[in-house]
């Protein structure tokens, strides 16, 4: 009796360990790398006529580098260096901040995009991947404007 007691305590231990190990393999498993991360720090509220000063930092975790192009989009056209786009390499070692200075008189929709493109001379050696699932990245905002 005293064999069979103890035998079916190393029988719950060792289901228990069984079920740790199993959530810990589930966790490893779904920890997938993320292509961009993006954080964009802009005013909501401004005066007509006042500077809008607009960063965009942007990361990866994936081990390779890529070529991505950064530019803003709003429904109604804006001029002056809204419009400008920035072409770089991406590593996961070396995070990227973007900025736009602009004017605008009026509240705007903008959307912050980021490109994932293959581009030659831009990635050293020429070794820039890119993602199969997602090429494009977007954060909208609003900014008011009174």
């Amino acid at each position: 009796m005293l064999s069979l007691q103890q035998l079916l305590r190393a029988s719950h231990a060792i289901l228990f360990l069984v079920f740790c190990l199993h959530l810990g393999f589930n966790h490893a498993q779904t920890a997938i790398p993320k292509v961009i991360e993006m954080n964009v720090t802009m005013p909501t509220i401004v005066q007509a006529g006042e500077n809008v000063d607009v960063m965009l930092s942007v990361k990866s975790q994936l081990n390779e580098c890529m070529v991505i192009s950064t530019y803003l989009r709003t429904p109604t056209p804006q001029e002056g260096s809204f419009n400008y786009k920035y072409t770089a390499c991406l590593c996961n070692d070396y995070p990227r901040k973007f900025f736009w200075d602009f004017q605008t008189n009026d509240t705007l929709a903008i959307s912050i995009m980021v490109d994932v493109t293959r581009e030659k001379g831009i990635c050293p050696n020429d070794r820039a991947v890119m993602p199969i699932t997602a090429n494009r990245f977007i954060l909208n905002r609003g900014l008011i404007v009174y």
